[in-house]
């Protein structure tokens, strides 16, 4: 059990995807980033699970086969595609759920996060190709994000790794958030 480790660890990561999200326009989405994990239900579990180097939610999820509190962030905060997981209204769909389209400001958010993600777990050895491999690594498990999602995803995290932070937050702030530029389709 690791509390204070734990805050730390919650507190340099929302203060990494703050700071990007203020840089790209989206401040309330900064300020309100992942205040979840400060809930018992996943501030404790992280506590408990705590490594430092990685999630303790993949922690949890080894030893009981679940994670309770990826299960609960995972329904409040709309940065995460499972959020936008939901029942398939189309008949040719095997698996019964699809995910919806999310929303621009969303995608932003959620390559902000795991570029923290990857910055605070890899320390020393990040690169900003850090969060596009780690995407890449885990991409044929997730057939479920919308495929307009998943180029976004995909598009944005490719520019960070091949242009860098400064051009990359430029471009989320004056082109694709206002809908405009490749990479970019119908979403809100």
């Amino acid at each position: 059990m690791n509390p204070l480790g734990h805050l730390k660890t919650i507190t340099a990561h929302h203060n990494l995807v703050c700071g990007y999200c203020m840089r790209a326009g989206l401040w309330k989405q900064g300020l309100l980033h992942d205040l979840s994990k400060l809930s018992p239900t996943e501030f404790w579990i992280g506590a408990k699970y705590y490594q430092g180097t990685r999630s303790p939610n993949n922690a949890e999820r080894e030893e009981t086969g679940v994670s309770t509190a990826w299960l609960h962030h995972k329904g409040r905060n709309r940065h995460h595609y499972e959020y936008w997981l939901d029942y398939s209204t189309d008949p040719a769909n095997p698996h019964g759920l699809a995910g919806g389209m999310m929303p621009r400001r969303y995608v932003a958010e959620m390559v902000f996060d795991r570029v923290s993600a990857s910055r605070i777990y890899q320390g020393e050895r990040y690169t900003d190709r850090a969060a596009l491999d780690y995407y890449l690594k885990g991409k044929e498990k997730s057939w479920f994000i919308h495929e307009e999602t998943k180029k976004q995803l995909e598009f944005l995290l490719r520019m960070w790794a091949d242009k860098g932070e400064e051009k990359t937050i430029r471009y989320i702030k004056h082109v694709f958030l206002k809908g405009e530029g490749p990479g970019v389709g119908a979403s809100e």
